[in-house]
C-alpha cells in the first residue's frame, strides 16, 4: 500500500495535531501513560479512530490503514455565453437569417481558431466569390475583391469595404474614385489599408463576409456598398 502524506493525526481531548510525512509517518510526544483514542483524517479517505496505549518507558508504534472515500462534488454546469459586442452588433441575428437565405458567410472565433490562418486574408479569400490580390511577402497591401460584382472604374474587380466593430475603416471605393478622379478633388483620399494591418486572427470574435450588394444587410449598405463588405468583430 502507498503511504499517505499530509494526514492530520490527533489524540482525543488534546489540541495538538501533527501531519504525516511523505512516508506516512508521524510522531506524538508528551502523552500521559494510559489508553488514548487516535484520530486520523485526510481528504479522500474515510476518517479513522484507533485505540492506542502508552506504556511508561516505551515507544508505542501503530500501523494504520486508511480506506479511500472519494469526495462527491456538486455537478459542474458549463454555460456558454455570447460575447456582448456580438449580441449588440446584431451578429447572431444576421448569421441566423444569412444561413437561412444563403446570404453571407460567417465565422466565429472557434472557426478561426480551428482553421488557424496565418493571416485573416487567407481565411476571407477562401470564401466563394472573393479574390485576394496585391499582397507582398509580409502580407501587407492585400486587397479583397468581389468576383460577383463589377465596377466601371477599374478592371481589377470590385473591392470590398471593411468594417471594424461596426465602423467602416476601409472603403474600397476610395481607390476607385482616386484613380477615376486623377488630379480632381478626391486625389488626396488615403488608399485602403490592408486587412492584415488592422487586426490579427486571434483578436477576432466573429467575421462576416458579403460578396455583393445583394447579400448586404441594410446596416452595411449605402451608395459605396456595391462590392460587398468584410465585417470584423473583435474580442
Amino acid at each position: 500500500d502507498q503511504p499517505v502524506a499530509t494526514a492530520a493525526v490527533s489524540i482525543a481531548g488534546r489540541p495538538e495535531v501533527v501531519v504525516s510525512d511523505q512516508r506516512g509517518r508521524f510522531a506524538l510526544s508528551g502523552l500521559p501513560v494510559r489508553g488514548h483514542e487516535l484520530s486520523v483524517q485526510h481528504l479522500g479517505y474515510a476518517a479513522l479512530t484507533h485505540p492506542v496505549t502508552v506504556t511508561r518507558g516505551l515507544t508505542t508504534e501503530v500501523e494504520i490503514g486508511l480506506s479511500p472515500d472519494p469526495v462527491e462534488l456538486e455537478p459542474l454546469v458549463a454555460t456558454a455565453t455570447r460575447p456582448r459586442r456580438l449580441e449588440v452588433g446584431g451578429f447572431y441575428e444576421r448569421r441566423y437569417w444569412g444561413e437561412l437565405t444563403g446570404n453571407g458567410t460567417f465565422f466565429t472565433a472557434a472557426d478561426i481558431e480551428r482553421r488557424a490562418p496565418l493571416r485573416i486574408t487567407h481565411m476571407v479569400a477562401d470564401v466563394p466569390g472573393v479574390r485576394l490580390a496585391n499582397c507582398n511577402l509580409q502580407g501587407h497591401g492585400c486587397r479583397l475583391y468581389s468576383t460577383r460584382a463589377s465596377t466601371g472604374f477599374s478592371d481589377e474587380g470590385c473591392q470590398l469595404n471593411v468594417y471594424l466593430d461596426g465602423n467602416v475603416v476601409v472603403r474600397g471605393s476610395n481607390e476607385r474614385w482616386s484613380r477615376a478622379a486623377g488630379d480632381g478633388p478626391l486625389r488626396n483620399r488615403p488608399p485602403p489599408e490592408s486587412l492584415n494591418n488592422l487586426v490579427l486572427p486571434g483578436e477576432i470574435a466573429a467575421l462576416e463576409v458579403y460578396v455583393g450588394a445583394a447579400e448586404l444587410p441594410a446596416e452595411f449598405g449605402g451608395p459605396d456598398s456595391r462590392c460587398g463588405a468584410v465585417v470584423i468583430w473583435t474580442k
